[in-house]
């Protein structure tokens, strides 16, 4: 089945769940550079105020001059915002603890929702030539997170493989239901991503079991295992691509990025 909607820019994948700890930023930064490897140019942004994403890609605090904040809310120029990082080809819009103020300011605005949206389709973005724009989501279901939904085409919704990992699923795919209905009628499931996965442990081969019987295709076939490179590397500001390279980890996200792309040429 084609996907209409894709237009003919970047696509956009907001990475959320409103659950913390569950692998988000992990996935995003891993995830962004193993597309790299496969040619593609990719932005992410960071839009969680804890700025982890930004810290993960190398980004120190004091480079920080202009944020997603100013993204968002003040009339700045793209070039101001856009990164770089040490892996060619990805860039960043970093974040700080300034957009966790932000909510607050959105409210008064009243395009507060569509942002994000207007802001990554600037037609100064062309010139980025970017194949992927990857949103790291706040761990809340807030007006950040509902700007990176109607900004985006697709939700990846990282899953951690533990006790009742499926029912906190329910309040996201409301939201995105919501979102459907009131700014982006296109905006679907990307894919469900089953992260730190144990196979030598019962409940994680019982949540996999319960996802993919649950939720069918939407899951990928790819899970993200639990390993210590994985949670080692953004001590060290890289992706696990790049701190090691050989991790099962790394593999498990060159897998990702080939399934991710496979899905887009559909």
């Amino acid at each position: 089945m084609s996907d209409l909607s894709r237009p003919s820019g970047p696509k956009i994948i907001a990475i959320a769940n409103q659950k913390g700890g569950v692998g988000k930023t992990t996935t995003t930064i891993n995830l962004a550079a193993a597309l790299v490897e496969q040619k593609q140019r990719v932005l992410v942004i960071d839009l969680d105020p804890q700025g982890n994403a930004s810290t993960g890609l190398g980004i120190e605090l004091d480079d920080r001059e202009f944020t997603t904040y100013d993204l968002l809310l003040e009339d700045i120029d793209l070039d101001q915002v856009i990164m770089t990082t040490e892996t060619e080809g990805l860039h960043i819009v970093a974040a700080t603890v300034d957009l966790s103020s932000a909510d607050m300011e959105l409210i008064a605005n009243e395009k507060r929702s569509f942002l994000l949206h207007d802001a990554l389709r600037q037609t100064q973005m062309d010139s980025y030539a970017f194949d992927y724009i990857l949103i790291d989501c706040p761990p809340s279901l807030n007006l950040l997170t509902v700007n990176a939904m109607i900004a985006a085409h697709s939700v990846l919704v990282p899953l951690q493989s533990e006790f009742f990992a499926l029912e906190g699923l329910s309040q996201l795919m409301l939201t995105i239901r919501e979102v459907r209905q009131s700014g982006n009628k296109d905006l679907r499931i990307e894919g469900i991503l089953l992260t730190m996965y144990d196979q030598r442990n019962n409940l994680s081969q019982q949540v996999e079991q319960d996802a993919r019987s649950n939720l069918g295709e939407l899951v990928y076939r790819t899970v993200i295992p639990r390993n210590v490179r994985v949670s080692e590397a953004p001590s060290y500001a890289m992706p696990v691509l790049s701190y090691d390279s050989g991790s099962k980890g790394a593999k498990a996200y060159r897998d990702l990025a080939k399934e991710v792309l496979a899905n887009s040429a559909v």
